[in-house]
Parts: structure tokens; C-alpha cells; sequence
């Protein structure tokens, strides 16, 4: 939860952003669009702020047009596949490579920024929530204190109001003296509470035009308007950005009502309507009640909806269209940057990945998966083709863990710690869990057996400059080497998504990177499983283990056959056992009904 505070925060500066958007939009359609239209604007916004709340990250509209092009070419999923028998026919060349061995970490701290952050939060929500509740309280009072409605002659007025808007609901009228202005309060049983002194200056006209504001409130459903602002209010008290697109929101919505009775009026009737709140400006005010919409607000607001009911003209089929166009261009706009407020999206745990150029299939192998979540992904080099399951996943960056050591390796040769001709490194002494770690290892046993204390020591003559200069050099995830020096890829801070994996592999079967052919071809020879004459298989698995849960399981590699040269990633997460076999075991299911490899 602290960590999420953080994301957030970062989200409220998008959220500002957008509100600058929105309200720059409006200025320039402002001819254009009709004042419901702006008011309903509003509601994408609101909107927009329940997105950090969502479990889930949204995607964006290139993904959405790229997977809905990509349907009739997606290959079948292959249910009811038999995972373990295919895995057996692969692993029969190299018994060690399923070893996987890894050592359990702990869970990481939240940071003490995300906790204050947290704390002042909850602070200032239980603050907001005390006013709601003071303001509620004092209409409750109100409630209780009014009477209902005896004039006859306004009884009479009010009934005809119903009749004209088509209302058939019995909506009950009050009289109080503890209001300078009408309101219209409740979401199931809405009431009418009508301020006495209106009441004893009776004037048909000026009560009619009230009435019908009033009942226009009702009938565009402004009291779960009134709710969902004062929910974003308390949530997002500390963002003045917010709170002035929620004053301006109100103000929009009596706009909107003051035109929605100006069209069921006749033109001569507009400056009457206009007069009604010029001779009551004084007398009404901005509600102090949380639920409650009225006729009221400040002498600015009253001047801004003056004008607009001296300018209104009733529009015009044209005026229609382009309102209708204008408003659809905003939501389109609003909507597409709903993915970069996403906490997930927010947060750098999801690799920015330029789909538009890639031919991408989106494939659905849930059936492999079964209870993990996870991805996998290939990349098919001849006919320059991504295969896809989960694309959330799929760009979604977590720690490597052991994948990480084909890299390591890699720097290691690159600075001559360790060389292809000597690879040598003794063991300390020191008793490890694993048997297979307790011995000296070259590259290729270390590989193999996942041996963690050989790439640590790698990682120590390599220093953490340099080391970090190689990370930012080949581009290495979230280039993140925060973490503990001897553990900052085991379920700490450096991350990669399966995206990622693949097209490092790419670079690394290439040397993209422009590294030395002899130390490249080290590293392959260290990760290659199996080799016959179809084909040469290289992979490395990797499992996060968390408070002694296998929590991420890894497999990653590449298959070069006669003809073609196959790049695939999957992961897999769970509370527990997901281990880098059990990927390893889903990997060659789904390369086997692909037949890719058998």
C-alpha cells in the first residue's frame, strides 16, 4: 500500500496534466459544444480519477486496433495438451539444466516515503470525511425542521412544472427558513426544500423558472453526480487542480440546467428567466450541503450563466453535428491517456513498448498456463512475427532472477575476470544448500547449476561501475542496480519483461551489442540444452523465491533449426511454485503443438 502511494502521487501529476488538457479543450470547442456537453465533459474526468483505483493495467488504442487486426491470423491455443511427456522428450540431453536452483530472499520493505506519504493521505480523507459528515448532519437538521409545502398556489405551479416536464414521479415540497435559495436533495427520495422568503415574495413567474431548474436537476440524475463529486473531493483532497475542475464542474452543471430550461421556454421568455436571477442574486447563495443541488452561486457564477442565457439561441442542426463531433474528438482524446494513469502504468514496472511497427498475434494459451499468471512470448526471425499470450504480462517487468546470468556472464568475459579458454573460479568453503554448488566451477558447470555464488564473485571483480555501465549499455530492463550488490536481481530491484528477454536475445544471437565473437559464442555454449540435426536448443531458467515461496518462475531462450531461428520468453507468478521448471515444462508444451521443437 505504501507502494502505492508513491505511484499515486506520480499519477496526480498526470491527472493535473489532464485536467490542463480538458479544461484548454473546452475554451476552444467552446462554440462548438453545447453547455449539457460540457457539463458532461466533466464525467470523463471523474472517470479518469477512478483509474489508479483499478486492479488492472489498461491498454491503449494501438494495442486495441493492433489485436483486433491480428484475430484472423492468431494460431490455436492447443488445449489439452500432455506438458509432461513433452518436456521428457527435450530434457533426456542434458539432466542438469532443470536443476533451477535458487535461494530464498526476503520480502522487500516498503519505503519510508510511501508510508508518510500514506499516513498524511489517510489523514486528510479522515478530515474530508468529518466536514461531509458536519455538512450531512446540518441537512439532516434541515430535514427535519421544514414543513411541507402549504401554499396552494405554488402547490398548484409546481404540479403543472411536473406535468410540463413529463415528470410523473410525486416529488415532495418543503418550506424552510434555514435557506437563501431552492435545492433539490436525496438519490432515492428526492425532495424539494423552497427558502420562505421566496415563498412570501411570491411571484408566478419568478417561482415557475425556479422550479423548473430545480426539477431539471432531477431529471439529469445530478444527485449521483453530487455523490461521485464529493467522493473525488475526499479522495483527492489534496490536489487543488482537482478540487477547481470539481468547482467548475458545478458551475457547468447549472449552466446546463439554466439551458435545459431556456429550450422549453419561448425567446421572449429568455430575459425573464435571465431577470429571475438578477433580482435573486442577492437573496440566493452556493449550497452548503454535500448532496444537495440548487439554483444558487457566487455573483461570478451568476454573471457567467447571465450571459449565457442573454447569448442563447436555440441551436441548429449543423450546430448539433459539430457539437456532437467536437464532444466525441474529447472523449476519444480523454480516454486514450487512461492507460498512463493506470498505478501499474505509472509506476516504470512496465516496459514502453512500440507495437505499431511489429507484427504482433495475440495468442491465447490460458489453457497451458492453468492457475499462474503469466506470458509467453516468441519471435519468430524469418518471418519477423511475435507470437503473444497475455500482452499485459508480457510487457510487465519483474526480476529475472538466474535469466540474469547469461548477461552477468557476459560482462565477466567482456573484462576478463573470466575467460572461453578459462572459466575457472574456486569454491570458498562456504556450505551451500545445493550439492552441486559446494565444488569448483567453470562457466559451464555454473551455468548449469545455477551456481549464484560464481556470478557473485564474477560481479565483484567486475565492481559496481562497470558492471552498471554494461546494464545501461545492452539496455537491461529497468537498468535498476539499487538493491543489495549481491542480490540486486534476485526479487530486487533490477526487472525485465518477457518483451525484454526476447529481443536481448536477439541482440545477444546477432552480437548486436558488438562484443568479442569468442566471448558471445561462450555464452552460448554455456546455455545450450540440446543439439542434433534438426536443431540447437539454448535456454536458461530462473525462479524468485520470496519467505521460502517460489513466487516467479522463469524460462527464456532460443531454438535454431534448419531454416529458422525461434526467440521465446515465458513467466510465470503465483503465492507459490512457480519455479522456473514448471515454465520450462509449459514453454516446451506450446513449442511442441507449435511444432517448433518436439
Amino acid at each position: 500500500m505504501a507502494n502505492f502511494m508513491i505511484r499515486f502521487f506520480i499519477c496526480n501529476v498526470f491527472i493535473s496534466g489532464i485536467i490542463g488538457i480538458l479544461l484548454i479543450v473546452k475554451r476552444i470547442f467552446k462554440n462548438s459544444l453545447s453547455s449539457r456537453m460540457q457539463y458532461n465533459l466533466w464525467f470523463l474526468l471523474l472517470g479518469l480519477l477512478a483509474v489508479p483505483f483499478i486492479p488492472f493495467r489498461f491498454i491503449g488504442l494501438p494495442q486495441i486496433f493492433s489485436w483486433l487486426g491480428s484475430l484472423r491470423s492468431s494460431p490455436s491455443s492447443g488445449a489439452g495438451t500432455n506438458i509432461a511427456g513433452t518436456a521428457e522428450a527435450v530434457t533426456t540431453g542434458n539432466t542438469n539444466w532443470m536443476n533451477d536452483f535458487t535461494l530464498s530472499v526476503n520480502s522487500e520493505t516498503p519505503s519510508i516515503a510511501g508510508y508518510i506519504l500514506l499516513g498524511i493521505w489517510i489523514v486528510g480523507i479522515l478530515a474530508m470525511i468529518i466536514l461531509v459528515i458536519k455538512s450531512s448532519l446540518r441537512l439532516h437538521t434541515l430535514e427535519k425542521s421544514a414543513l411541507p409545502l402549504q401554499n396552494q398556489e405554488v402547490r398548484r405551479l409546481y404540479h403543472r412544472c411536473l406535468e410540463e416536464m413529463g415528470i410523473h414521479r410525486d416529488i415532495p415540497v418543503y418550506s424552510t427558513a434555514f435557506l437563501k435559495s431552492p435545492i433539490i436533495v436525496g438519490l432515492l427520495k428526492p425532495c424539494i426544500y423552497l427558502p420562505i422568503h421566496l415563498i412570501s415574495d411570491y411571484d408566478e413567474s419568478d417561482m415557475r423558472y425556479m422550479l423548473l431548474h430545480e426539477l431539471q436537476h432531477y431529471k439529469h440524475h445530478d444527485a449521483i453526480a453530487n455523490y461521485l463529486m464529493n467522493l473525488a473531493g475526499v479522495v483527492y483532497w489534496f490536489n487543488p487542480l482537482v478540487w477547481y475542475a470539481l468547482k467548475e464542474m458545478r458551475n457547468d452543471r447549472e449552466v446546463a440546467c439554466d439551458t435545459s430550461v431556456l429550450k422549453m421556454l419561448e425567446e421572449d421568455a429568455y430575459e425573464d428567466y435571465g431577470n429571475t436571477l438578477i433580482n435573486f442574486a442577492e437573496k440566493v447563495s452556493l449550497t452548503p450541503f454535500p448532496f444537495a443541488a440548487g439554483l444558487g452561486g457566487n455573483m461570478k457564477q451568476m454573471k457567467r450563466r447571465i450571459t449565457n442565457i442573454a447569448s442563447y439561441e436555440k441551436p441548429t442542426f449543423m450546430k448539433r453535428l459539430k457539437g456532437m463531433t467536437a464532444f466525441m474528438l474529447t472523449a476519444v482524446l480523454l480516454l486514450g491517456l487512461a492507460p498512463i494513469l493506470s498505478t501499474y502504468a505509472a509506476e516504470v514496472s512496465h516496459y514502453q513498448w512500440k507495437t505499431s511497427s511489429e507484427n504482433i498475434s495475440y495468442v491465447d494459451f490460458s489453457s497451458y498456463f492453468g492457475e499462474y499468471e503469466g506470458s509467453f512470448v516468441l519471435y519468430d526471425l524469418e518471418n519477423d512475427s511475435w507470437s503473444i499470450h497475455d500482452m499485459d504480462h508480457a510487457t510487465l517487468r519483474v526480476a529475472p532472477n538466474s535469466t540474469y546470468k547469461i548477461y552477468d556472464a557476459l560482462f565477466g568475459l567482456e573484462e576478463g575476470v573470466i575467460t572461453p579458454e578459462d572459466s575457472f573460479i574456486a569454491w570458498n568453503g562456504e556450505s551451500y544448500p545445493f550439492e552441486a554448488w559446494n565444488a569448483d566451477q567453470t562457466l559451464q558447470s555454473a551455468m548449469a547449476s545455477s551456481v549464484n555464488w560464481y556470478f557473485q564473485s564474477v560481479d565483484e571483480q567486475l565492481g559496481t561501475a562497470d558492471l552498471y555501465d554494461y546494464i545501461k549499455e545492452i539496455g537491461y530492463g529497468n537498468e535498476n542496480m539499487s538493491g543489495d550488490f549481491s542480490t540486486y536481481w534476485m526479487e530486487s530491484s533490477l526487472e525485465i519483461s518477457p518483451v525484454e528477454q526476447v529481443e536481448l536475445l536477439i541482440k545477444l544471437q546477432n552480437n548486436s551489442f558488438g562484443f568479442a565473437p569468442e566471448n558471445i559464442n561462450a555464452v552460448k555454449d554455456a546455455i545450450c540444452l540440446s543439439s542434433s540435426d534438426t536443431g540447437t536448443f539454448y535456454g536458461k531458467t530462473g525462479t524468485g523465491r520470496v519467505d521460502g515461496q517460489d513466487v516467479n518462475g522463469w524460462f527464456i531462450g532460443y531454438i535454431e533449426t534448419i531454416d529458422n531461428t525461434y526467440f521465446f520468453a515465458t513467466n510465470i507468478g503465483a503465492d507459490n511454485n512457480a519455479t522456473g521448471s514448471n515454465a520450462t515444462e509449459i514453454t516446451m508444451s506450446i513449442l511442441s503443438d507449435m511444432n517448433i521443437w518436439k
